[in-house]
């Protein structure tokens, strides 16, 4: 009986791969051109540029920038990226479906894009990389280490 305790404890212990190793808040850094300006998510949340918030990994959300009258908004989403899928992986050789359950929950394995969410004034709402734009871009970026 104690090898099994033991056994289940262990198991439990190495499930959460990625919500020991990330946690499940992610820390969101928001820039703007010019810097100073007041940014306002759609969480609530807000703060004057260079600045970071401290953001549950699975809440998307978008991000309000205000210069004067004009406004930029970015579009914040999340993702399995890099470490996210190994702890996945972990998971499924280690933990099995309760690790899995225990990041998935929390959105452990998830990491916010773009992060950081940039808003230049310099340029017009339609060229701001939102979540998408990032998306593809990065896509981009990796088809062209490939070749």
């Amino acid at each position: 009986m104690k090898i099994f305790v033991l056994a289940a404890t262990a198991a439990l212990s190495l499930s959460a791969c990625a919500t020991v190793t990330k946690g499940t808040s992610e820390d969101v850094q928001f820039t703007s051109n010019p810097a100073g300006l007041k940014v306002e998510t759609s969480n609530g949340m807000q703060c004057t540029t260079p600045c970071i918030l401290r953001i549950e990994r699975k809440q998307k959300f978008m991000a309000t920038f205000r210069h004067g009258a004009a406004t930029r908004t970015i579009s914040v989403s999340t993702q399995v990226r890099e470490t996210g899928g190994a702890a996945l992986a972990g998971n499924i050789l280690a933990g099995g479906v309760i690790g899995i359950g225990i990041d998935a929950a929390p959105g452990s394995s998830l990491d916010h894009i773009p992060n950081p969410v940039h808003a230049d004034f310099s340029k017009p709402q339609a060229e701001q990389i939102n979540a998408a734009e990032f998306l593809r871009l990065e896509k981009e970026k990796n088809a062209a280490r490939k070749n």
